[in-house]
């Protein structure tokens, strides 16, 4: 399972820049609108201070990091959901994605154009949830119609998941209608799945990226108060979400860096202890409800992504869809515990190491060996 996440914005607000320098793929970027038509992705691994470890301890022959997959979709503008600025075409690639990043402006230029000829982070970020809003409404009054035809002239099955779809429905107007995103409708699992064909935008898990140029990142990382990042963090918590701040121009020239030491000294000169893409995937990771899991070895050391919650047996269908329906058995201990004892034999041996079955919850930064047969 990799995490999924699509950038959006205004134009010239650096979404590319963040993209290129997160991804380290050279996506187009430059100083006017709708220079990104076609998305660009890109697969990155994430980078886990405690898969580094386990490599350190167990020595293996390779290590595999898990991944997110970043979309670069072009900026949208006022009246995107009509269409302006080939809104809808970028509307559709918003759709696509798991999770939204939406790239705030955070900085003054007066070399880089800004759209709206000003510098509102509050104002930029209305316009986009507005434009997201308005094209989920569409969507559902679509979709409503064809509940309503399905209720009329459908039969009772049919007429019963109309019935159901049409409830929903009700629920996500009445929070679009309100200026609020569907995800704050007041939905049941049930509710949700009677609407998953429609494939709603502000349904989806959404988080703000402030990008900052060098002098607002050093002044943030210090503790100083940014206005920019400040009302977008605001609005961030009245939305029961999450703001990260990155300094696009600086991951460029960190994504550059190879040797770990160096890109460590990199961070710590800004008053840093993560790169931005950490910060980004952990927020994503938070809003989702993702864990990671690792197996280690010889052979191999690996991150595993799962939701919380997630049983053994589902975590050991990640790997393999037969190691889920052979399942026997999972052997665990944390990655705490080899780091604190060194070796598994002493983990065993302080009593740490356990077995666990069907029932048991993988948690995060456990390491685990499944045992299965098929």
């Amino acid at each position: 399972m990799a995490l999924n996440c699509g950038i959006v914005g205004l134009p010239n607000v650096g979404k590319s820049t963040i993209f290129s320098a997160l991804s380290s793929a050279q996506a187009e970027a430059a100083n006017y609108p709708f220079c990104t038509i076609n998305p660009n992705v890109g697969i990155v691994n994430i980078p886990d201070s405690r898969l580094d470890a386990l490599s350190g301890i167990f020595k293996p022959a390779r290590t595999i990091p898990a991944t997110v997959e970043f979309v670069d979709i072009a900026g949208l503008v006022k009246g995107a959901s009509k269409g302006e600025g080939l809104g809808n075409q970028f509307l559709s690639h918003i759709r696509e994605v798991g999770v939204i990043a939406q790239v705030v402006r955070c900085f003054d230029d007066p070399d880089i154009v800004h759209v709206e000829n000003r510098i509102d982070p509050e104002s930029d970020m209305e316009t986009i949830n507005i434009e997201l809003a308005l094209a989920d409404m569409d969507t559902l009054a679509k979709r409503r119609e064809r509940a309503e035809r399905a209720a009329r002239v459908q039969g009772k099955n049919e007429q019963k998941e109309a019935a159901a779809v049409l409830a929903a429905l009700d629920r996500i107007a009445g929070a679009l209608e309100n200026g609020k995103p569907a995800r704050q409708a007041d939905l049941s699992a049930e509710d949700r799945a009677a609407v998953y064909d429609c494939h709603f935008i502000t349904l989806k898990p959404q988080l703000y990226v402030c990008n900052a140029d060098e002098e607002g990142m050093r002044a943030y990382a210090g503790g100083r108060a940014n206005p920019h990042i400040e009302a977008v963090k605001r609005r961030a918590a009245a939305e029961k979400s999450e703001a990260v701040v990155i300094c696009g121009k600086f991951e460029a020239e960190l994504a550059g860096i190879e040797d770990p030491a160096e890109k460590l000294a990199f961070l710590e000169e800004l008053g840093l202890s993560e790169s931005g893409l950490g910060s980004l995937v952990r927020a994503a990771y938070r809003l989702l409800g993702l864990r990671t899991f690792f197996t280690a070895g010889a052979d191999e050391c690996r991150a595993w992504t799962i939701h919380a919650g997630d049983t053994a047996p589902k975590a050991a269908g990640v790997i393999h869809t037969d190691f889920e329906k052979g399942f026997i058995k999972a052997e665990v201990y944390s990655c705490e515990d080899i780091f604190q004892y060194g070796a598994e034999a002493k983990i065993k041996e302080a009593g740490k190491y356990r077995v666990e079955g069907k029932e048991y919850e993988v948690q995060d930064g456990d390491v685990v060996f499944f045992k299965f047969n098929v």
